[in-house]
């Protein structure tokens, strides 16, 4: 039978104070955020952070303590304080409509943008200015899918360790490693310093993805750069590229979202990378 919840009501100081890192000002104050649910939490669990636990917390159910034993289990292995709470408690620090049973508080993890440089990267996604967190959240995800080695978030961009990014992104927030708040500018200049094309998604770009793939050009590092959900990239924006990159239409369809773009090109580059010839092809021995 569950053991009675430790914590058991809403208003308590701690259940207050971990509802505020809901709020940005509070989660850049504490450095700390919100993971829901026992894909995240348990990615969580397995992430480190320079050295140390990235879940630092965790409150679940007694009934969801039962069913992800294992994950708590191993949250407390790593060292997090595991408390349990009840129902009323759980949802008044989830933000989903039907909780699950399991929040984690976390210790933000974005590196610097020269620790992403320094690891020579072949395959980045560079989110300009991109506004909705549940589009950021899936394009990470995209990016993990796809094998890249980074994401780097602009400073005009969502936070990222807003609930619904970090739920949107299903656990990859803790497979890749992020640069958060670097200045366009700055990340297309330090990207090709390192050696990576900077290549602009836009739907009116001159250059089409198909003919790129065609004669060969993909197979580099590369860096994706993806603009607003409304309005795209801005002309300064694609003028630092060094080329402006659409996804050919076949059909009827006006355009396609943000996510979609992502993982088409995305997922070019990836195969692309591989082939023979690539910068990722693997020479039998």
């Amino acid at each position: 039978m569950a053991a009675a919840p430790e914590l058991t009501s809403p208003r308590s100081p701690r259940v207050i104070a971990v509802r505020r890192l809901a709020r940005r000002n509070t989660r850049g104050k504490e450095r700390r955020f919100l993971a829901e649910g026992p894909q995240a939490v348990r990615e969580a669990v397995g992430h480190r952070s320079d050295g140390e636990p990235t879940l630092t917390e965790l409150f679940t159910t007694p009934e969801a303590a039962e069913r992800h034993a294992d994950i708590v289990a191993a949250a407390r292995a790593a060292g997090a304080r595991v408390r349990t709470a009840t129902d009323e408690v759980i949802a008044e620090l989830s933000q989903t409509v039907t909780p699950q049973g399991l929040v984690g508080i976390c210790r933000f993890l974005d590196l610097p943008f020269d620790r992403v440089l320094a690891a020579r990267p072949k395959l980045v996604a560079v989110l300009a200015n991109v506004r909705d967190p549940g589009n950021a959240g899936t394009v990470l995800r995209c990016a993990d899918a796809a094998g890249a080695d980074a994401v780097v978030l602009t400073d005009a961009s969502v936070d990222l360790y807003n609930p619904k990014s970090v739920r949107a992104s299903v656990g990859s927030l803790f497979h890749l490693p992020v640069a958060v708040g670097v200045p366009v500018e700055r990340a297309v200049a330090g990207l090709r310093d390192a050696g990576v094309r900077v290549l602009a998604a836009d739907g009116a770009g001159e250059h089409d993805l198909d003919t790129e793939l065609d004669e060969g050009r993909m197979g580099g590092p590369t860096a994706w750069v993806f603009g607003n959900e409304a309005w795209g990239l801005p002309e300064e924006t694609r003028a630092l590229a060094d080329e402006v990159v659409r996804v050919p239409i076949h059909g009827r369809a006006e355009s396609l979202n943000l996510a979609t773009a992502a993982a088409v090109c995305l997922y070019a580059s990836a195969r692309a990378q591989r082939a023979p010839g690539g910068c990722r092809c693997v020479t039998p021995s």
